[in-house]
């Protein structure tokens, strides 16, 4: 144990995600030997970031205003509604450049081990948005992964007998990778999406 400041610093890094107690020694040592003008950029940064950054009011995504930046886009496709986990995720929708409607931020996903459930996402607020019927489809592109396959079965199911068209976002298989260290989520994501490469002569 260090004192005063330093020690302050370390238990501070080691409440962030990812970050054990080694690592945020390491950060704290590193940023102690860091210029002061440097270590000044980070804290007004921090600051920065906790003063000016919200959470849209319609989609959750990160914004600097009520609205983001996307969900003020006329331009975007208002009858179109991608759906995913975190902010993080809807960068990674937007870098590939296919996908030009509107997102909807969860928060997270169903997890019963997490004491994560229903209501502690954004799924009531998704439901408001789709009410007025300028929705017509709803892209789920949460995790595949288990507690993303629960999310995604948990909406569809809401929005069973609705007039919104509901897709999946396709995942399977990495190009490189080797079928024995799939595991048995993306394995039979990759069976069921698969395609045929040619017709059968009749």
């Amino acid at each position: 144990m260090y004192e005063g400041p330093i020690q302050d610093l370390i238990d501070e890094l080691g409440r962030l995600p990812g970050v054990g107690p080694k690592g945020a020694q390491r950060i704290a040592f590193h940023i102690l030997n860091t210029d002061a003008e440097d270590v000044k950029r980070l804290a007004d940064s921090l600051r920065e970031v906790a003063e000016k950054v919200r959470f849209c009011q319609r989609c959750f995504n990160i914004a600097e205003t009520d609205t983001c930046r996307i969900c003020a886009d006329s331009r975007r496709d208002q009858t179109a509604i991608c759906v995913v986990e975190e902010s993080k995720d809807v960068m990674a929708v937007e870098r590939t450049r296919e996908f030009r409607g509107l997102y909807h931020v969860l928060g997270g996903a169903i997890s019963p081990i997490d004491n994560v459930g229903p209501a502690d996402l954004h799924i009531r607020e998704l439901l408001t948005r789709l009410a007025d019927g300028t929705v017509t489809e709803v892209i789920l592109a949460t995790d595949p992964n288990l507690e993303g396959e629960a999310t995604a079965t948990y909406i569809s199911r809401l929005l069973v007998g609705t007039d919104v068209v509901v897709s999946r976002l396709a995942s399977g298989l990495p190009v490189g990778g080797d079928l024995e260290y799939a595991d048995e989520v993306t394995l039979g994501r990759a069976f069921a999406g698969r395609r045929r490469l040619n017709e059968p002569h009749q």
